[in-house]
């Protein structure tokens, strides 16, 4: 797990001013270290730089980047960010074709991956992964990234030159690449937030390469190619069969992600998910004569102040202790205080250089940085939802019928942040309708579906494309921001693309929800946790909080120099003062309810703020 930067131009060389080039390339790099504090490195070629910053996860003492290998007398130099899962049949597969390894790290088995097979070396690679090669004999770059977005990769393309960064805050070091918000942009952070387009940077000219897709740059331009995505097929094995191919992926996907050569944990809410994955990777330790590590997630004052709602029925505290003890875990709860949530609010949109989940963002920030104390590598219970169709819209029809993305039905509300001239000048509503329309057409269907049956693979293809991602780049930005690499079995493509076409009668059997994960993993937890409601990631319930969230954008409303007044309807924003809330109407997903909605204002000011954005109408 690492953080990479670098920049291609083919029409120049940049072998006369090599040292300004490389000094260049370090400077992205150094703007991302958090996601690579244990070394560093940068490579010039004629035509490509490339800066590194490295997490030493497998072989720490080899596998420093940028990598070169030289093969018939041409260099090709690597810098990843991944990790591979079956890097070692991989690595058998080159040996037998005589590739030679020096290390043990699977940035090698990649890049000679990349050799051995060229562009169609993303289809070999089982894990989560974003790379970028120079291609010293070819004159081009290749990028790829891996097939759900796991880990980022953005890039923006300035006259004849191509920059590109794990994160954005790197291309902001490159000349010529300035914060600006377009259009599309404000119709992205108000219409679509925290959620965004895939692709789509938010940033007039900047684009995030795609999951499931590779690019080359040279001197014809840029070029991108999908290499993944779900398929429609027919789902032949009966419900028996169906679940033990669903235990059999499970057990392997989770074993194969707990390869490491340093400390690993899992994060424990008690959940159906997590304790899943918790429970194979016990087993799996404990195989080995050792004990899994596991953490939990509280706020201060939940105890006193949680109120439950059809989203969040109950709290997680007691549910984490009953599996730990059941599965023998070194158990511990990690409490986050209220001062400790206000001080993270901004940190997270450094974190992710957009706005965010506010306060949950926050508080992920908060409990990755302690975790990170003890260990550097985590497994998670994220993307089960979206797979197995947990989330109450798959359930609710007034939440899945009609045009409108499950999880944010209410574009009236976003709407009328707006200032009118504002809302007629971007076009709101049909941005958002588009991009949803955008996924709907490309839903792959058997042409054979009833109405219902191809609703719900709708529903299931919007989850993965769209909020699955939201959360897999939420988990991913807030763990590397301290360095913590965290992994989600459940995102493993051939467990996605094999429940992708099982029937929703198999999914949900007899209205029973996640009903096939629950009899795949049974055996491996206690019933009561196995039949347990679905509960989300935890928030705070504080009502001292939401006041200071009040209290703080009073303050902003009442500044007239503050950037979110070029965008905001003061009317409407002043109304949110004096609301009393429903915590049970989120307005964004499960969880982002009214606090997160004041919440998500302030991140939007201080975003403007901090990246001195350039608002263009």
């Amino acid at each position: 797990m690492c953080g990479f930067a670098g920049f291609s131009d083919y029409s120049d060389s940049l072998t006369d001013e090599k040292y300004l080039w490389i000094a260049l390339a370090r400077r992205m790099a150094r703007r991302i270290s958090h996601r690579g504090p244990d070394d560093s490195g940068a490579h010039v070629s004629a035509h490509c730089a490339l800066g590194h910053a490295r997490l030493a996860i497998i072989d720490p003492e080899n596998g420093a980047q940028p990598m070169t290998v030289r093969r018939d007398g041409a260099e090709f130099t690597i810098a990843y960010n991944g990790e591979i899962y079956n890097a070692p049949e991989l690595r058998s597969e080159l040996e037998a074709q005589g590739y030679v390894f020096e290390t043990n790290c699977d940035t090698e088995v990649v890049l000679n991956a990349y050799l051995c097979f060229g562009e169609d070396c993303a289809e070999k690679l089982n894990g989560i992964f974003a790379f970028a090669v120079d291609d010293v004999p070819r004159q081009r770059t290749f990028l790829c990234r891996d097939r759900f977005g796991v880990k980022p990769l953005f890039y923006t393309l300035q006259g004849d030159r191509l920059a590109f960064a794990s994160e954005i805050k790197a291309l902001f070091e490159f000349p010529g690449v300035n914060p600006v918000l377009d259009k599309n942009g404000i119709c992205e952070i108000f219409g679509l937030g925290p959620a965004r387009t895939p692709g789509c940077g938010v940033f007039e000219g900047i684009s995030e390469l795609k999951p499931g897709h590779t690019a080359v740059f040279d001197r014809e331009g840029f070029r991108d190619r999908r290499y993944f995505d779900l398929q429609a097929a027919p789902h032949e094995d009966d419900y028996d069969t169906t679940v033990r191919q669903v235990r059999e992926l499970l057990l392997d996907t989770v074993e194969r992600q707990m390869i490491s050569d340093v400390p690993l944990c899992t994060f424990l809410s008690g959940g159906l998910d997590s304790s899943v994955v918790t429970a194979i990777a016990a087993q799996v330790l404990e195989s080995r004569g050792e004990k899994l590590s596991t953490y939990s997630f509280e706020f201060e004052g939940n105890e006193e102040n949680f109120r439950p709602s059809s989203f969040q029925p109950d709290r997680d505290e007691s549910w984490a202790l009953k599996v730990s003890s059941a599965l023998r875990t070194r158990h511990t709860t990690l409490l986050c205080e209220k001062e400790h949530l206000e001080d993270s609010l901004f940190e997270g949109v450094i974190a992710k250089d957009l706005p965010g989940m506010s306060d949950i963002d926050g508080s992920l920030l908060y409990f990755c940085r302690q975790v990170k104390k003890r260990h550097v590598v985590a497994l998670c219970g994220e993307c089960a939802d979206e797979i197995f169709g947990g989330y109450p819209w798959f359930h609710r029809r007034e939440m899945f019928d009609g045009a409108h993305f499950p999880w944010s039905n209410n574009l009236d509300t976003r709407s009328s942040l707006l200032k009118p001239e504002v809302l007629e000048a971007i076009g709101l509503e049909n941005y958002v309708n588009s991009r949803l329309q955008e996924t709907l057409d490309a839903v792959p269907v058997l042409g054979n579906e009833t109405p219902e049956q191809l609703r719900m693979r709708q529903i299931s293809y919007l989850n993965i494309k769209w909020f699955m991602s939201t959360l897999l780049d939420r988990k991913d930005r807030c763990s590397m921001w301290s360095g913590l690499e965290v992994r989600v079995p459940y995102a493993d493509h051939r467990l996605a693309q094999y429940v992708f076409n099982t029937p929703w009668e198999f999914k949900c059997p007899g209205g029973r929800t996640k009903g096939l994960l629950r009899d795949a993993a049974r055996g491996l937890l206690p019933e009561d946790v196995l039949e347990r409601r679905k509960s989300p990631y935890p928030k705070t319930y504080d009502p001292a909080y939401e006041q200071d969230l009040k209290r703080r954008l009073g303050y902003v409303l009442r500044d007239s120099s503050q950037p979110i007044h070029k965008l905001l309807s003061e009317e409407a924003a002043r109304s949110l003062l004096t609301e009393s809330f429903d915590y049970g109407k989120p307005w964004f997903g499960q969880l982002m309810a009214g606090p997160q909605l004041l919440a998500y204002l302030l991140q939007i000011n201080y975003w403007l703020l901090h990246y001195n954005i350039y608002v263009r109408l």
